[in-house]
């Protein structure tokens, strides 16, 4: 797992005289006939009368705690840390959702067993066929991983509800406190679940 920063990617922009306002300028003069060509063509293709795809029916269970630190609670999970899990889950639902792709189905009404006990993450995939039974399509189970107090780990796995199968699985370490986990996970659905630039 690749180690990351637990902020947000930053945009990097190259140097280039090339990209000085006054260059940019003097390209936009020099391509004024071709700009305004295709300011008259642009209503031509504005609307292709192609459908978008609907969004897919996402069941995102709460994410669930792995703690391998050396302070690991023998009792189970503290109540700060289902607290903290909570607000990781929730963002995770807002993020899937903002991206466009994805609609949610309620996992609240999950009558299964390793729903309630948090444990999906050692039920070898069962979380598909608890979201087929919701009418989801697809099921996101999200991990946190307490590696020690100052850095944890995120890993996201996104399966078909039908057939259980893998669709996109990604993981990254972070370096920062518990209270990082809900940017973490934001930032790894994001640049890495969320992009085209990661395989899934």
């Amino acid at each position: 797992m690749r180690e990351e920063r637990n902020t947000a990617r930053p945009l990097r922009v190259r140097a280039d005289r090339r990209n000085a306002p006054g260059a940019v300028a003097r390209a936009i003069v020099r391509s004024g006939g071709l700009l305004l060509l295709c300011a008259l063509m642009a209503p031509a293709f504005a609307d292709t009368g192609k459908e978008q795809p609907a969004p897919v029916r996402l069941a995102v269970f709460d994410f669930e705690l792995d703690d391998v630190s050396a302070g690991a609670s023998k009792a189970g999970e503290k109540a700060a840390d289902i607290a903290l899990l909570k607000a990781v889950s929730e963002k995770a639902r807002q993020v899937m959702v903002q991206s466009g792709r994805y609609s949610l189905v309620d996992t609240g009404g999950s009558d299964s067993e390793q729903v309630k006990g948090r444990s999906l993450k050692t039920c070898d995939g069962c979380e598909a066929a608890i979201a087929l039974k919701l009418g989801a399509e697809q099921s996101l189970l999200g991990v946190v991983t307490r590696v020690e107090m100052s850095s944890y780990a995120v890993q996201v796995q996104i399966r078909d509800a039908r057939t259980g199968k893998l669709v996109n699985q990604q993981s990254a370490v972070f370096l920062g406190s518990d209270d990082g986990w809900s940017n973490g996970a934001a930032s790894l659905l994001r640049h890495r679940v969320l992009s085209n630039d990661y395989p899934p």
